[in-house]
């Protein structure tokens, strides 16, 4: 047997796979590879149950979200509730308000018609006395004048008497 380089590197390659085997260097490759795979396993495990915290927080804001959600439309609709009421209840007040107006109108004009009024026989009873007066004294003597008297004096006690 010839020794050329294809020998010496078959003997090397042997001598190198022996020394492999002796140091265990597949053992250690296999148990890294076994190590890098449980590493593996153990990132996706907690992949999983960080997932499913995450799917259980979201389902909690969710249900959190529809609970606002319906506390705020129970809200509006109180408020527009009460909205009506007192839009209803200041149209009362506001009609209220223009009758108790109204009749304070109607009293005043009917006070001041009535003060008119008492103003005019006021003024009409002095003219008319001014009158009778100026013809009384012009027409009448001493003795027409105590008769004038003496029939107003029995017309007022039967008009208050």
């Amino acid at each position: 047997m010839t020794i050329d380089a294809t020998f010496v590197a078959l003997v090397a390659l042997l001598i190198f796979l022996g020394l492999m085997l002796y140091l265990k260097v597949p053992a250690m490759l296999a148990k890294a590879l076994d190590d890098q795979s449980a590493a593996i396993a153990r990132e996706l495990a907690e992949a999983r149950r960080l997932r499913e915290e995450a799917q259980a927080l979201l389902r909690e804001y969710e249900s959190k979200k529809a609970a606002a959600e319906s506390e705020a439309r129970e809200i509006v609709a109180h408020a527009r509730e009460q909205a009506a009421a007192l839009g209803v209840e200041a149209r009362a007040q506001q009609v209220e308000a223009l009758a108790r107006r109204a009749r304070q109108a109607e009293e005043r004009i009917a006070r001041a018609g009535a003060q008119a009024e008492a103003d005019v026989r006021a003024a009409a009873a002095d003219a008319a006395l001014r009158a009778a007066e100026g013809l009384l004294r012009k027409d009448l003597n001493a003795d027409a004048h105590a008769a004038l008297i003496t029939d107003g004096a029995r017309e007022l006690q039967r008009t208050f008497g």
